[in-house]
């Protein structure tokens, strides 16, 4: 594999314009999206975070797509973003990613030597999973508390001021994101053929699913599924079984419910794990709150449930529902390392 794609960097060799003022990318790749944002390296952060310059693009969880393509959108994303921004990678002074999909050391490593093929060698450059960039959207870019993402896949992930951390989920479809939104809706799904065939009650999902897909038989749902059976289609469902719910459907209430348990749950066995919330469990930390699911919809508020839901067991929980994207977290989380110049979490 080629070191960059040199096509994509030909912006490079124009004169943009634009002031050679030194900048921080930040960015939240999910298995739906990919987020970029560039932001002004400053002395002290203010309340508003300006920002430079913000493109999106698809997928970038190698897991999903496969590493190449990741590789690609991660890259051409960046680029577009420092074009869009008018500045050049000479002008990076930090780069942090967020990326679904970064499990294990491995993972990191492999994304880290992608950057480094990228970006020039004074550039610091920091790799995490994304419930990390979520996190920082909601402390200001401090790394303490726990997150929970609910969105198409679902993951909990703790954090210590002394540098220990905890995860819960976050294992994809396959190993059981049941809170998720693909496993609310993948539930939904298997419930409608369930009705359909004899083995489980009828339920409004039936009508509701088929109306908003187009189809006209609940035998039609195989083919829609395994023709393209991507995470994001399926999870993209989701509304229609909040729908039922509120409109008194049992099976999609049931679906619900069970999702504000394994959500809760995650939170919890990460917060235990970690001591979070102190030896008698009553201490106060920061739940930052991020993803479809957990929005309030007209009677069902899963956020509100799996709030209440956490703190019968942990009261001095404190839920956060962040005013800036998870790719704002990811930067302000890379200008808190550069002023702070930690190199242990930054890797080059």
């Amino acid at each position: 594999m080629a070191k960059y794609n040199a096509e994509i960097w030909e912006f490079e060799s124009e004169d943009l314009g634009g002031p050679a003022a030194a900048v921080i990318l930040g960015l939240d790749g999910g298995t739906t999206s990919t987020v970029c944002i560039c932001i002004p390296l400053l002395d002290s952060l203010p309340d508003t975070i300006p920002i430079l310059a913000r493109s999106v693009a698809g997928c970038s969880n190698h897991n999903s797509i496969g590493e190449t393509a990741a590789r690609d959108t991660l890259e051409h994303v960046m680029a577009e973003t420092l074009l869009k921004s008018r500045s050049k990678r000479s002008a990076v002074r930090a780069v942090c990613l967020g990326v679904s999909g970064v499990n294990h050391p491995k993972d990191q490593e492999r994304v880290l030597n992608w950057l480094r093929d990228i970006f020039p060698s004074h550039v610091k450059l920091y790799v995490h999973n994304d419930a990390v960039a979520a996190l920082a959207s909601g402390t200001f870019g401090k790394i303490r508390g726990c997150v929970l993402i609910a969105g198409t896949g679902s993951i909990s992930y703790g954090f210590t001021e002394d540098g220990r951390e905890a995860r819960a989920a976050g294992a994809g479809p396959v190993l059981g994101d049941w809170g998720s939104g693909y496993g609310i809706a993948a539930r939904a799904l298997t419930g409608v053929i369930r009705a359909h065939d004899g083995r489980g009650p009828q339920t409004m999902l039936t009508n509701r699913i088929l109306q908003s897909l187009g189809l006209s038989s609940p035998d039609e749902l195989i083919g829609w599924t395994y023709t393209d059976p991507s995470w994001a289609r399926i999870a993209a469902l989701v509304p229609e079984v909040v729908s039922c719910a509120e409109a008194g459907d049992q099976i999609a209430n049931k679906i619900l419910e069970d999702a504000v348990q394994e959500l809760s749950l995650s939170v919890k066995a990460v917060v235990k794990r970690l001591c979070l919330g102190g030896a008698d469990g009553n201490g106060s930390f920061p739940v930052v709150m991020v993803g479809g699911v957990l929005e309030a919809n007209k009677k069902w508020d899963i956020g509100k449930e799996v709030t209440d839901c956490i703190q019968k067991t942990y009261p001095g929980a404190c839920p956060v529902i962040p005013k800036v994207e998870p790719a704002i977290g990811a930067a302000l989380l890379a200008w808190n390392c550069l002023k702070k110049d930690t190199v242990g979490n930054c890797r080059r």
